[in-house]
C-alpha cells in the first residue's frame, strides 16, 4: 500500500474525531430548545465527549499493544456508531451526557490507533511525512464539519447530525476492514506486562522537561476548546449571526491554523522547533490580550473574530513543534509519551471548557479572560523550556552515562 493511500484511509479515521466535536455546533440552539435546557448548558456534551476522547487514549493505547491495532479499532467505531444512535434518540440532557461519554470512548480507541499503526509501518522521515499528510485531514475535518451540521439541519433536526455520524462510522468500518487491514501487514501484539507499562507512564511522568511540554500543549488547547465549546454563545447569540456565517467564521480559524502549519514547515529549516514554539505562544498571548480589550470596549464581530482566528491559527505551529519536543526525551516510549499527552490535553480543556459554560449566560469578557489566562499558564512553561532540546537530550543522556 502506497504512502497516499495509507496516509487517506488513516486521514478519515482521524477525521472522525474533529466531526464529532465540530459538526453539531451550529445545532446547539436547536438541541437546547429540543432538551430544554439553556444554551449554554448544550457546551457540556462537548466537554464530556473532550474528556473522554483524551482519558481513553490511556486504555486504549496498551490494549491496542496488547491485542492488535484492528480490534480496538473496530471496537472503538462499534462503540461509537452505538452511542451516537443513543445521542440521536435522547430526550433529555443527562442521556446526551451519558450517551456522549460512551462516544468519546470509542472515539479515543480509533484515535489512539492511528499513530500506532503509522509506528509499525514507517519510522524516521517516512513517519513524519505521513503523519503530515494525515495532519492536513485533522485541519479540513474542522472546517468542513459545522457546514455538514449546517446541511444536516436544513434536510432534517439535530438529530440527523448523529445518525450521519453513525453512518460515516458504519463506512469506515467496513472500507478499513476491506481496504486496510487486507493488505497491511500488521505487526504482532505485545503482551507487556500491566507492571511495565505503569512503570513506564511513571518515567515519563517524573521527567520535567517532557512533562512542561505536556502541560504547555495542555494550556494551549484549553484556551482553543473554550472558544470552539463556546463558538455557538459568541457568534449565534451574543452576536446573533446566521449558521452561514457563523460556519464560515469557524472555517476560518482551520484556514489560519493550517497556513501557520505550513509556513512552520519553512521555518524549521532555519531555526530550532522550541524557538518557534516560543515565539508562537508569546504571539498567541499578545492576540488574546487583544481580544480581552475588545471584548471589554464591546467591539462589534468583525473586530472580535480576527482577533480570535489569530489566536486559534496559531495552534498550528504551537502543536507540531511542542510534539516534537515532548517526545524528543523517549525514542522508545512514544508511545507511552503520545497517549499521556493526549490524556492530559483533552482532559484538562475538556475540565476547562466545562467550567467556561457557566461564565457565558451575561458576558463574553469571562470567556476571553479565561482563554488569556491558559495562554498565559503556557508562555510560563514556555520560556522556561531549554533553548535547544537536543542539546538539552545530549545533556541529560551525558548525566545518564555519567551516573
Amino acid at each position: 500500500m502506497s504512502q497516499l493511500q495509507l496516509a487517506i484511509l488513516l486521514g478519515m479515521t482521524v477525521a472522525l474525531g474533529p466531526l464529532a466535536l465540530d459538526a453539531y455546533l451550529p445545532a446547539f440552539p436547536e438541541i437546547a430548545l429540543a432538551l430544554g435546557v439553556e444554551h449554554n448548558d448544550v457546551g457540556l456534551t462537548l466537554s464530556i465527549y473532550v474528556a473522554a476522547l483524551g482519558l481513553a487514549q490511556l486504555v486504549g493505547g496498551p490494549l491496542s499493544d496488547r491485542y492488535g491495532r484492528q480490534i480496538v479499532l473496530m471496537s472503538g467505531l462499534l462503540v461509537f456508531t452505538l452511542a451516537a444512535l443513543m445521542v440521536a434518540q435522547s430526550g433529555n440532557l443527562n442521556d446526551m451526557l451519558m450517551w456522549r461519554l460512551l462516544q468519546g470512548i470509542g472515539g479515543a480507541f480509533c484515535a489512539v490507533s492511528v499513530p500506532a499503526i503509522v509506528r509499525d509501518q514507517c519510522h524516521g522521515v517516512a513517519a513524519a511525512r505521513l503523519f503530515g499528510l494525515i495532519g492536513l485531514v485533522m485541519f479540513i475535518a474542522p472546517a468542513a464539519a459545522p457546514s455538514i451540521g449546517v446541511l444536516m439541519l436544513a434536510v432534517g433536526d439535530w438529530s440527523t447530525i448523529y445518525l450521519l455520524l453513525a453512518g460515516y462510522a458504519v463506512f469506515l468500518a467496513i472500507i478499513l476492514r476491506v481496504s486496510l487491514f487486507k493488505r497491511l501487514p500488521t505487526k504482532a501484539p505485545v503482551h507487556t506486562p500491566l507492571s511495565t507499562l505503569v512503570t513506564n507512564y511513571g518515567l515519563v511522568l517524573r521527567h520535567t522537561v517532557t512533562m512542561r511540554f505536556i502541560g504547555l500543549q495542555a494550556l494551549c488547547f484549553s484556551a482553543m476548546l473554550v472558544f470552539v465549546t463556546n463558538a455557538s454563545f459568541i457568534y449565534q447569540e451574543w452576536f446573533a449571526l446566521s449558521n452561514t456565517l457563523f460556519s464560515a467564521l469557524f472555517a476560518a480559524n482551520i484556514v489560519a491554523m493550517a497556513s501557520l502549519n505550513i509556513f512552520n514547515r519553512y521555518l524549521l529549516r532555519h531555526f530550532e522547533a522550541v524557538s518557534i514554539l516560543r515565539v508562537s505562544v508569546i504571539l498567541q498571548f499578545i492576540a488574546l490580550l487583544v481580544l480581552v480589550a475588545l471584548a471589554w470596549s464591546g467591539a462589534p464581530y468583525w473586530l472580535i473574530a480576527p482577533s480570535i482566528v489569530l489566536a486559534v491559527g496559531f495552534m498550528g505551529s504551537i502543536v507540531p513543534n511542542n510534539m516534537a519536543n515532548a517526545l524528543e526525551f523517549f525514542p522508545h516510549l512514544g508511545g507511552t509519551t503520545a497517549a499521556l499527552l493526549g490524556a492530559t490535553q483533552f482532559s484538562m480543556a475538556g475540565g476547562i471548557s466545562a467550567f467556561s459554560t457557566t461564565l457565558s449566560t451575561h458576558s463574553l469578557l469571562p470567556l476571553v479572560l479565561l482563554m488569556a489566562i491558559c495562554s498565559l499558564g503556557a508562555l510560563c512553561l514556555a520560556l522556561g523550556a531549554p533553548r535547544a532540546v537536543r542539546k538539552e537530550t545530549a545533556r541529560l543522556n551525558e548525566l545518564g552515562r555519567s551516573s
